[in-house]
Formats: structure tokens, sequence, C-alpha cells
């Protein structure tokens, strides 16, 4: 018999052979299809292989869905981004409170932004630079830069929570965010299915429309403080 699945959090040739080494390990197997860039796993076996248990021997990293269930709520896959953003939101609202002002309340978003987002590639710092690199151009050339990129992140926060250097913060956050940008839209065009590594890659996170939006958000704060004399 035939089974076709997909498997989510690869991110290079080592997770594809991996991968392939727990399919492998269960009896009745006799071939094997992985498809590194959109996860589409396809087995010959001589009897059914539960899908819960293939996730269970794979580990947290990866996850497992059968093709019926590929089209589940974006919402629910993105829940841990947007709880985060959220917690953003009330944390430079809360920085602000009570003089609530519009430049200030920015910078506090940036700020905090850029740290949070920066924590969480810390948490996976190994394995993160492979995942950047899947879409981000600048990476993709010079993979030293996968291995800063949270460093600058961390940097920009603070200037923006400290509040020195702010035009310096800004064109640098319009550069290296709009790059980033560039990548995730050449992706989501291509239709590729490749984890988004905006939080890391502790979090198992698709590449999708959010992502764009997110950094977008982040690109137009930045240009609006620049030419718009917000700060």
């Amino acid at each position: 018999m035939q089974q076709k699945f997909v498997i989510q959090g690869m991110t290079c040739g080592n997770c594809k052979t991996a991968v392939e080494k727990v399919l492998n390990s269960y009896p009745g197997v006799k071939d094997i299809e992985v498809d590194l860039k959109s996860g589409s796993t396809k087995l010959k076996t001589s009897k059914a292989i539960s899908l819960s248990s293939i996730e269970d021997k794979l580990g947290s990293k990866y996850s497992v869905q059968g093709t019926k269930s590929q089209k589940k709520s974006k919402t629910k896959e993105l829940s841990p981004l947007f709880l985060i953003l959220l917690y953003i939101v009330f944390g430079a609202t809360f920085l602000q409170f009570p003089a609530l002002s519009i430049s200030g309340y920015m910078m506090d978003f940036m700020g905090l932004f850029f740290i949070v987002f920066s924590f969480f590639k810390f948490l996976g710092y190994k394995s993160f630079p492979k995942s950047f690199a899947m879409y981000d151009p600048l990476s993709k050339i010079l993979p030293i830069y996968g291995w800063l990129y949270p460093f600058i992140e961390t940097a920009l926060g603070l200037l923006f929570l400290f509040r020195f250097r702010i035009t310096l913060a800004l064109w640098v956050s319009l550069i290296v965010l709009s790059i980033t940008t560039f990548g995730v839209l050449s992706s989501l065009r291509s239709k590729n299915k490749i984890q988004c590594a905006c939080l890391g890659t502790v979090l198992n996170l698709p590449m999708t429309e959010a992502t764009l939006i997110e950094n977008l958000i982040m690109i137009t704060m930045a240009f609006g403080m620049l030419f718009g004399n917000a700060y």
C-alpha cells in the first residue's frame, strides 16, 4: 500500500536524511520519497503507519499532516505568532502609559519586536542560519549574515528602546527588513512550503502572508519615522 503525507520542519539535507532514517526504521517499509522543499512524502509499505507515531519519533521540530488536513486553519498554525505580536502591542502601550505619543509608541513597538524575535532566534541559534537562508537573499549569498542576524535584531531593539542613534537604527531596519521581505515575497510567489524563521526554529511556523504583513508593518513604521519627521 501507499501512504501520502506532508512533513513540515525540514530545513536542510541533514533533516531529510534524519527523516528518511526514521521512516526506514518501520518494518514493512519498501520505498520512500521525501521532497525537502514541500515536505511531500510518499511511502510504500506492507501495512499502514500511524502519522502520530511518525510525528512522535521525529520529535518536536517536525509536524506530520495527512494530505487532507493540509488546508487546516492558518490562524491555528500561526497562533503563537499572533499571541507574541499581541504581547508586543500591549507591552509598547504599557511603556507609553499614561502619556501616549505616536512616535514613542512606534519606537517602543519596534524595540520590543526586535528584542522578542531575536530571543526566539537565539533559542534555536545553531539551526537558524540554514532555515533563514532558505528565503533571505543576503543570507544565501553571505552565510555569516544568518549567524549575525539575531545580534543585529538585538542591537536594533536596544537602540529603539533606549532612544539612541534612532536615525541609524531606522535606516538599518529599513534595509534589513526590505531584503528579508523580498525573499518572503519570492517564496510566497513560488508557493514553496518552507519554515518561517522569524521566530527561529524552535517554533515550527509555516511561511505565510502573515510573515509578509509583519515585515511590511515594521517597514512602514521605519519609513514613516524617517521621512515623516515622526521622532
